[in-house]
């Protein structure tokens, strides 16, 4: 399975915000730490938060934190979060589909079955597995 970058990005930003969990981080200085685009980043945060995954705070001082204790996300929670509205496959697509073998298919069921595995493995893993460790300021 191939995540987006937009996942990627997203468990990227939560493993920093792990490392240090006390402290608010914005979206300019995560930019800044991995080299990508305070606007993409943006979008990202507002998912995790509308989620609850993260806190947001406007102003001086503001930034984000993890809104649960790392040791309560699970990484399936985040992957099926920011990977939504993106299908494995074409005929996984909820509007419908191009393909022309649908109804005599028998690989789908066996796409469906390893996408579920996939996704309840890491479910066995918390945010707190994987959090970066601390990087010194």
């Amino acid at each position: 399975m191939r995540l987006t970058s937009f996942t990627d990005y997203g468990l990227r930003m939560l493993m920093r915000m792990a490392s240090a969990p006390e402290r608010a981080f914005t979206t300019a200085e995560l930019a800044n730490e991995f080299g990508l685009s305070r606007n993409h980043l943006t979008k990202i945060m507002q998912r995790l938060a509308g989620a609850g995954i993260v806190q947001t705070r406007r102003g001086s001082g503001g930034g984000a934190v993890l809104a649960q204790a790392a040791e309560d996300i699970r990484l399936g929670q985040v992957v099926r979060l920011l990977e939504q509205g993106q299908p494995l496959v074409e005929c996984f697509k909820t509007d419908g589909s191009d393909c022309t073998l649908e109804g005599h298919c028998r690989l789908k069921s066996r796409l469906r079955n390893a996408e579920s595995a996939f996704l309840a493995d890491l479910d066995q893993s918390t945010l707190a597995d994987v959090a970066l460790m601390p990087i010194p300021a």
